[in-house]
């Protein structure tokens, strides 16, 4: 009967890290068609990264559900309960980065109304292929169990910052340069914050994870380096 019960605690645990997977998978692929969109204004593409949203938000409740009932019905302690409810927080971030995704792709329209020129958007793109690379390598850390990697990527959010900051400089000077540029920066602007956004998200859930792993928390002051207040002062 133990063995039974040991059985069937693993079985509902590993469908709720293939939840989390799947979650990652979308959320990744929400991620790089919004940026796709949002850079081609192309509006059914948008589209479809808002519909995706509904997906996200509907298997975060099922983890949800799935977690709280597990806990109920078999009281997981130690690694196993980190492992739950660890999940049940990795699941609120993946949500939140869908939530993030779909409100840059509903910004693909109203760029493409602007008057920016194409050259404007090279540094939202480059730091999307950062961002995009973090959610992508998150939960892979994590199911491969690679503290080291996990506190790594933790880390590399600085990175995140540091390019926030330049493609806020750049949109400002676009911004001063023409005024007919200030829509389309100024959409610009958001989707660069969401996507710093999404990047500390990706942050929580490395956290997260590494505490699931090894049992320990990473330190509380972790890199954070936002210049754009200091960048609006300098002008």
């Amino acid at each position: 009967m133990g063995e039974h019960t040991v059985t069937s605690f693993d079985e509902d645990l590993d469908h709720i890290q293939r939840l989390i997977r799947d979650m990652s998978d979308l959320a990744g692929s929400m991620v790089g068609s919004s940026i796709r969109a949002l850079l081609a204004s192309d509006n059914a593409l948008a589209q479809r990264v808002v519909s995706d949203d509904v997906i996200m938000d509907a298997r975060q409740r099922e983890i949800d559900d799935r977690a709280i009932t597990l806990i109920a019905k078999r009281q997981p302690m130690a690694q196993d309960l980190r492992a739950v409810v660890g999940a049940i927080r990795m699941a609120g971030d993946l949500e939140r980065i869908g939530d993030l995704a779909k409100n840059i792709a509903k910004r693909a329209g109203a760029v493409g109304q602007g008057a920016a020129p194409r050259g404007l958007s090279h540094g939202i793109e480059a730091m999307a292929e950062l961002v995009l690379g973090q959610v992508q390598g998150v939960v892979g850390l994590y199911v491969a169990r690679d503290a080291d990697g996990l506190r790594t990527l933790r880390m590399d959010d600085e990175k995140i910052d540091v390019k926030y900051t330049a493609v806020f400089r750049e949109l400002l000077t676009y911004m001063m340069e023409d005024p007919r540029n200030i829509t389309a920066c100024t959409h610009l602007l958001f989707c660069a914050k969401n996507l710093e956004r999404i990047g500390d998200h990706v942050t929580n859930i490395a956290e997260n994870a590494y505490y699931v792993v090894t049992g320990e928390q990473l330190p509380a002051n972790r890199p954070k380096l936002d210049e754009t207040a200091l960048a609006v002062l300098a002008e």
